[in-house]
């Protein structure tokens, strides 16, 4: 798998991709350690590019998942198969120190049980044997001021959900004629709504659901009303369950899981999918899939740099975070050629500034002793 030059961009008002300055500053959130500017770009490159150049690419316009697909297409063109995934889920990044405004606010992050302030991205990976590609990205704006009746104080909340997202993301890969058969989500992401959506498409879904959904097992039950709560229903070891989720009329089949957690208590997953031909393995080998976006957000969070930029504005801060999401697509492509995860890299590439540093230290001390 090899990257290649960026096709052609289609003929429009918006300013085209600046490649040398995206790859330089791609370049210089995977190898840093620390918090990214302007200006340390600019002095790790002995000052060849100018800190206000770095600053004017990161503000002169807005790069958004229309350039990040023109960036990966090419590579997703060569390794993409029918057995593709697309896989859907958001990530929560504290921002404690930083203004608020449409993108920075606050964010509930279930990882921690509580809103914290910050961003929230939702994101689109595709996923075969190959690779994992990241095709689309957005940022959760929450672009609407309002007055909270019980506190009265002014909070902000989104005039565009993330299922409706989810949906605009999923269409946007279909008109782009990406190759999958299915797409994995979380208990977030299972609403009714998507489900049919995806479902009228021709594609497939493989969703968690929460256990209080309200199910009936057949349509005679489901006609007279007669709904129970997921986690009433009894399963056969290996079942696959046909029922009805309330308010869809398409029938869904559902298998359940236990595990064991880290603390050793037992761990309950319900799974749905739309596709009658899974069988129990089938369906929980499709899911397991879905663990390359915690991969991903780890690895963004980590390895390229996500929150540990400065900047101020909606837009800057906007292409930080695309190039971020960029830099994982660069540092998949080395992984997948040099066999060594994204991690290892990192931590290969740490090791070789330590040395330098090192080395650099023994000489000065030879003046100091000369």
């Amino acid at each position: 798998m090899s990257s290649s030059k960026v096709e052609k961009q289609e003929t429009s008002k918006e300013k085209p991709i600046d490649l040398k300055m995206l790859d330089l500053y791609s370049d210089y959130l995977i190898t840093s350690f620390s918090y990214t500017t302007a200006t340390d770009l600019s002095r790790v490159l002995d000052k060849n590019i100018s800190h206000d150049k770095v600053t004017r690419f990161l503000s002169e316009r807005t790069y958004t998942s229309k350039d990040l697909w023109l960036l990966v297409k090419p590579v997703l063109r060569e390794i993409e198969t029918e057995d593709g995934v697309l896989i859907f889920d958001d990530t929560v990044e504290e921002k404690e120190y930083t203004d608020e405004n449409d993108i920075i606010a606050w964010h509930f992050d279930h990882t921690v049980g509580r809103s914290v302030k910050g961003i929230n991205i939702l994101n689109c990976l595709y996923r075969n044997n190959e690779a994992t590609l990241p095709l689309a990205f957005e940022i959760v704006k929450k672009d609407i001021p309002f007055i909270d009746a019980k506190t009265g104080k002014q909070k902000r909340k989104s005039s565009i959900t993330k299922n409706e997202l989810l949906r605009s993301m999923f269409d946007i890969a279909l008109k782009n004629k990406v190759k999958f058969s299915y797409v994995l989500a979380d208990t977030w992401f299972s609403s009714n709504e998507t489900m049919e959506y995806i479902v009228s498409k021709k594609k497939h879904f493989v969703f968690a659901v929460k256990e209080n959904r309200l199910v009936a097992l057949s349509e005679e039950e489901k006609a007279l009303g007669n709904f129970k709560n997921l986690d009433s229903l009894s399963f056969g070891e290996n079942e696959v369950v046909r029922c009805f989720f309330k308010g869809m009329d398409m029938s869904v089949y559902l298998i359940k899981q236990v595990f064991q957690n880290k603390d050793n208590s037992a761990g309950v997953l319900y799974l749905a999918t739309s596709d009658e031909e899974l069988d129990f393995a089938s369906l929980s080998t499709l899911y397991h899939k879905r663990w390359k976006v915690e991969e991903f957000h780890k690895s963004i969070k980590s390895n390229t740099g996500l929150s540990k930029s400065p900047t101020k504005t909606v837009t800057t801060q906007s292409n930080h975070f695309f190039a971020s999401i960029y830099s994982f697509f660069k540092l998949e492509l080395l992984s997948n050629k040099t066999k060594m995860n994204h991690f290892a890299l990192k931590s290969k590439l740490y090791l070789k500034a330590l040395r330098a540093s090192f080395n650099e230290l023994v000489e000065l001390r030879k003046i100091v002793c000369a």
